[in-house]
C-alpha cells in the first residue's frame, strides 16, 4: 500500500462527534438505570466498553438527548492524563464531557480502522491540544484531525488483523473474570462461612465444627485459628522499596493495571526512572494498588515469571511476600471486598487518598490452620496459574499488536489477499 494514495479525511466528515454531557446530578431519577454512562474510567479497559461504573436511566439520557450516543461509535479522552485513551462502544449511551465521541459513521469507513488509527495517535493529540494547567482537546480541534484512509478493502484487512488480536485479548480477560469469580466464591465458602472441609470432607461450620469467639473480629471463628495484621503476620511480610541496577526494564504503573490485567507500561532505565519507580516484583508476592477507590491486584506467581524478570513496580502498590502455600490464601484475601473496605476506610491524604504501612496494621486477617491452608492451596494453585498465564499471554498480544498497528498504518507492512 503506497501512503501517497491514501484519502485524507478530516474527522468530522468521518462521522458526527459529539462531546459528552453529565445529566444533572440533583436528579436522582437520572441515575441507576440501563444505560451506560461512560467516563475516561472506562477507556482503560480494552477496545470496547461493555459496562460503567455509573448508568442512566432513560429519563438522564433524555435530559441530555443531544449528547447522547448510538450504534458504533469511537471514544477519545480529550481531557488530562487521559487524552488519547481510545475505546470503542456499540450500544445506546452517553459519556461525560472528558470524551468526544465520532458516531454516525460513514459507511466508506471502516470504524475499526478508524479506532486503531487513532489509538496509535496519544502523543499527537497531546501535542494539539490547548494547555492552560490541564490540556485539553476541543471539540472543533478534535473534529479538524485529518486521518489518512487507504481504498475500504485495505481499510477491512487491517482493521480485521487488528481486531482478532483484541478478540483475543478480550476473550482472555473474560475467562480471568469467570476464573476470579470462581475464587471469590470458594474463599467466601472457606473463609467467611467458614465451610471448608472438615476431617471427614463435610462442611465445617454447618456439620458442627467447633466455633470460638474473636474479640479483635467480634465473631466467631474457628477453633484454634489466629487473627494477626496483614502488615504483620505468619503467611507474608511487607516488601520493602527499592530495585536491583538493571540496564532497560518495563515499569508497571498504578495506571497500567486494571483489575488484574496489565498494560505493556513504560521501558525505564535505572538512572533515569522516576522516584516511584523503585519496588521490586517477585515470585509468590501479591500486589494491591494503595489508593482508595481503587481497585488494582497482581498476583505473581511462578507462572508471572516473564513479567517478574522484566519489569519494576510503582510505590503506588504494596506488595506481600509470600510462600508457596500461603500465595493462593493472601492473593484471594486481597481481592476480598472486607480487605478493599478497610483499606479504604483507613485512607487519607490531601490530594490523593492512600494507605501507608502503618495504616494497614489496623487490618486484620485471619490465620487458618495450616491443614486447611495448604488444601487451599492444593484446591486454587491451577485456577491462579491458568489467571496467570492468560495474563502473561495478553501482555504478549498488546505488544504484537502495538508493534504491527503503526507498520500497518503507514505501508509499511502489507497483508496479502
Amino acid at each position: 500500500m503506497d501512503i501517497v494514495n491514501y484519502e485524507h479525511v478530516p474527522i468530522k466528515r468521518i462521522g458526527k462527534v459529539i462531546t459528552g454531557k453529565t445529566p444533572a446530578t440533583s436528579h436522582e431519577e437520572y441515575y441507576g438505570g440501563q444505560y451506560m454512562f461512560i467516563s475516561p474510567v472506562e477507556l482503560h479497559g480494552g477496545y470496547r466498553v461493555t459496562k460503567s461504573e455509573k448508568t442512566i436511566t432513560e429519563k438522564g439520557l433524555e435530559s441530555i438527548k443531544t449528547n447522547s450516543i448510538e450504534g458504533i461509535s469511537i471514544l477519545v479522552g480529550c481531557i488530562g492524563w487521559d487524552m488519547g485513551n481510545v475505546a470503542m462502544c456499540f450500544e445506546k449511551c452517553a459519556t461525560n464531557q472528558q470524551i468526544n465521541a465520532i458516531t454516525q459513521i460513514d459507511a466508506k469507513y471502516n470504524p475499526y480502522y478508524i479506532y486503531y488509527w487513532l489509538c496509535g495517535k496519544k502523543k499527537y493529540l497531546f501535542s494539539i491540544a490547548s494547555v492552560t494547567r490541564t490540556p485539553i482537546l476541543s471539540k472543533s480541534t478534535f473534529e479538524e484531525i485529518v486521518i489518512p484512509l487507504p481504498i475500504k478493502k485495505n481499510q477491512d484487512k487491517i482493521a480485521n488483523i487488528l481486531l482478532k488480536i483484541d478478540q483475543k485479548i478480550t476473550l482472555n480477560k473474560q475467562i480471568n473474570d469467570n476464573l476470579e469469580q470462581q475464587l471469590m466464591l470458594l474463599y467466601d465458602y472457606w473463609f467467611i462461612q467458614f465451610d471448608f472441609p472438615d476431617n471427614n470432607g463435610n462442611p465445617y461450620q454447618i456439620s458442627g465444627g467447633k466455633m470460638v469467639w474473636n474479640d479483635t473480629l467480634r465473631r466467631n471463628i474457628p477453633e484454634n485459628w489466629k487473627v494477626q495484621s496483614v502488615i504483620s503476620n505468619c503467611l507474608s511480610s511487607v516488601i520493602k522499596p527499592g530495585v536491583k541496577i538493571f540496564n532497560t526494564k518495563t515499569y508497571l504503573a498504578t495506571a497500567d493495571v486494571k483489575g488484574t490485567s496489565i498494560s505493556t507500561g513504560t521501558i525505564v532505565d535505572y538512572d533515569g526512572r522516576e522516584s516511584r519507580a523503585n519496588m521490586q516484583p517477585s515470585i509468590n508476592s501479591v500486589w494491591f494498588a494503595k489508593m482508595k477507590n481503587s481497585i488494582k491486584h497482581l498476583y505473581l506467581n511462578k507462572e508471572m515469571q516473564p513479567i517478574i524478570s522484566s519489569s519494576i513496580l510503582s510505590t503506588g502498590f504494596c506488595g506481600l511476600q509470600c510462600n508457596e502455600i500461603s500465595f493462593e490464601y493472601i492473593a484471594s484475601y486481597v481481592s476480598n471486598a472486607y480487605f478493599e473496605i478497610h483499606k479504604d476506610m483507613l485512607a487519607h491524604g490531601a490530594t490523593q487518598e492512600a494507605v501507608n504501612n502503618d495504616d494497614l496494621a489496623g487490618v486484620h486477617i485471619i490465620i487458618p490452620e495450616d491443614t486447611v491452608l495448604c488444601a487451599y492451596h492444593e484446591t486454587t494453585q491451577a485456577i491462579y496459574a491458568q489467571i496467570s498465564k492468560n495474563v502473561c499471554e495478553n501482555q504478549e498480544l498488546v505488544k504484537l499488536r502495538d508493534w504491527l498497528l503503526p507498520m500497518l498504518m503507514n505501508g509499511q507492512a502489507t497483508i496479502n489477499d
